[in-house]
């Protein structure tokens, strides 16, 4: 019996061994160790441990999205949020009258349009990928570049610019006073029927703040509902947290700093050249920066990057992997050319294992929330 006893322990160890083998050697992580992390993690997230973050990231700690609120329904009936959405599916807002806000942000596309870069007026292509609404209101700046600080100021621009939407601002407020159901829309949202261009950039950004993400598993799981997310979406949280880096710049509760970086992708003097935020500054230093996107609804947004070359999470995620830092200028090269961009120190190589990769991928569909395909109005103002 004693002997029966030892053999089992030890077929027990060696099989323990080999498990941690192949978790350091081929990247799997053996059911021991994902056990452990599920303890870790299924625990008030002040009991989480601390992420890895470089010296000098002010980072906050991932938050949940808040439970629905049932006041939304009284809140979308304020007349100038009414009046804002008529606004945004409305093609009259265009030069063209063929162009609505709607068109590059759908809400059947997860309020983006799927495309590489946008399509506007006379079906000129623009340089940079559309940004998805979601979450729009928690935003400090706007664009790709951080050109606008409120969102009245951005969403004046597209209606403005000759490749979007190409409409003359100073003639949209009497073109749409030719209808009476936009004098009755605009009386009640703003008092009057002398209602000018902020008025209409007013009722935009007001019906746009009311554009929010659904709750996604990992919402529920962050408050207690621990079962939401399997094992592997587990692992891929604790590699989002440590070894993948990603809380250097995605934390909080809509997984970004709000800041702006190099990562590599400037393509400086090639053929998808973009100097990025370089063009609001004009600071050397900031040649090749782009806002960090937030991860909410990822999964629903692609393709991705600020010019949408890409369209395959792993593809993605090998080109974090590898640090990018073979893009980054030197010392001398600088000195010579002080334009050369500079990839940001953030940004290392992290050594991700195939199946670490796709682990992270998982946690990524996690924190996706269903997408929620908001009605166009059955019928804009024409009388």
């Amino acid at each position: 019996m004693n002997k029966l006893i030892v053999l089992l322990f030890v077929g027990f160890m060696m099989l323990t061994t080999i498990a941690f083998k192949e978790d350091r050697h081929g990247g799997m992580e053996s059911f021991f160790k994902t056990d452990s992390l599920r303890d870790l993690y299924s625990k008030n997230i002040k009991l989480w441990p601390k992420p890895t973050v470089d010296t000098g990231v002010e980072w906050t700690e991932l938050m949940p999205l808040p439970d629905f609120d049932s006041s939304y329904f009284a809140l979308i009936e304020r007349p100038d949020i009414v009046l804002g959405k008529m606004l945004f599916f409305d093609p009259l807002l265009s030069g063209s009258n063929q162009i609505s806000c709607s068109t590059c942000h759908n809400p059947q596309n997860s309020w983006g349009d799927k495309l590489s870069t946008s399509i506007g007026h006379d079906h000129q292509e623009g340089k940079r990928n559309t940004i998805s609404l979601l979450n729009v209101h928690a935003r400090k700046t706007f664009f790709w570049d951080g050109r606008a600080t409120t969102l009245e100021e951005q969403v004046k621009s597209p209606i403005a610019a000759h490749d979007e939407m190409a409409m003359d601002p100073k003639k949209l407020p009497g073109k749409l006073r030719k209808y009476k159901g936009y004098k009755k829309l605009f009386k009640e949202a703003y008092g009057t029927e002398k209602f000018n261009f902020d008025h209409i950039a007013q009722a935009l950004a007001a019906f746009q703040r009311t554009i929010s993400s659904r709750q996604s598993r990992f919402d529920r799981f962050l408050k207690g509902e621990y079962k939401m997310l399997n094992d592997q979406e587990i692992r891929g949280l604790h590699l989002f947290r440590t070894k993948a880096r990603c809380m250097n710049c995605h934390y909080g509760q809509y997984f970004t700093d709000e800041e702006f970086h190099n990562i590599g992708l400037t393509y400086y003097k090639r053929k998808y050249e973009d100097l990025g935020r370089y063009h609001v500054t004009g600071n050397v230093d900031d040649v090749g920066k782009f806002r960090t996107p937030s991860l909410r609804d990822i999964m629903n947004t692609a393709p991705w990057m600020h010019n949408g070359l890409f369209d395959n999470i792993t593809g993605l995620l090998n080109i974090y992997n590898s640090g990018m830092q073979m893009n980054t200028a030197k010392p001398e090269v600088k000195a010579l050319d002080p334009m050369a961009p500079v990839t940001d120190p953030l940004m290392k190589p992290l050594k991700l294992s195939k199946q670490e990769i796709q682990d992270v991928i998982a946690f990524l569909g996690a924190i996706t929330a269903t997408e929620y395909k908001m009605r166009r109005p059955e019928q804009l103002p024409r009388d």
